[in-house]
């Protein structure tokens, strides 16, 4: 039956999704297998893209918005901090896939092996630790937040205590 601490326990664990979530995104994995197949199959090997400067620049604003998120949720000591980092880590390694694979054989492919070895995969896998450790950093935050809320409060008590003596002080003194 277990201890009552494990009854309690057990009765507040709440599991992060619900129970249909994990068998159906299995699912949908082995079900975009074909899928792959399917466009490796079929898919031309060049391409013209119309907008291929407008895809570029838009997902790397998307990107810039993506750890702009993070850095205010991180400084703000927010719990959705896990979810930026998740999402910006994704963008980062998208962004170093793409450049590498769409750039031509040279000096710019050089370049772009470089960036997403020594940039991009680096920051991703500093997201991926965010989004791992984002609850320790927002207790931690949230502890110096509270520090720095009972130095203030301690600050302002001084203050008023030594007001309240000035103002004794001063009322002896007339009093004299």
């Amino acid at each position: 039956m277990g201890t009552a601490a494990e009854q309690l326990h057990r009765a507040t664990d709440v599991p992060p999704a619900p129970r249909w979530v994990a068998p159906t995104f299995a699912v949908l994995a082995l079900l975009t297998l074909p899928w792959i197949g399917y466009l490796a199959l079929t898919l031309p090997r060049h391409a013209v893209i119309v907008h291929y400067r407008a895809a570029w620049v838009g997902f790397d604003l998307g990107l810039m918005v993506m750890l702009a998120l993070t850095a205010i949720q991180a400084y703000r000591g927010h719990r959705q901090v896990a979810l930026a980092a998740s999402a910006t880590a994704t963008m980062l390694v998208v962004d170093a896939w793409f450049d590498v694979i769409t750039t031509p054989a040279g000096p710019d492919l050089a370049l772009s092996v470089l960036l997403a070895a020594l940039v991009e995969l680096p920051l991703a896998a500093v997201c991926v630790w965010i989004a791992r450790h984002g609850d320790r950093m927002v207790e931690r935050r949230l502890r110096q937040l509270t520090v720095r809320a009972a130095l203030a409060t301690d600050r302002a008590e001084a203050a008023e205590r030594t007001a309240t003596s000035a103002r004794r002080r001063t009322r002896r003194g007339r009093t004299r």
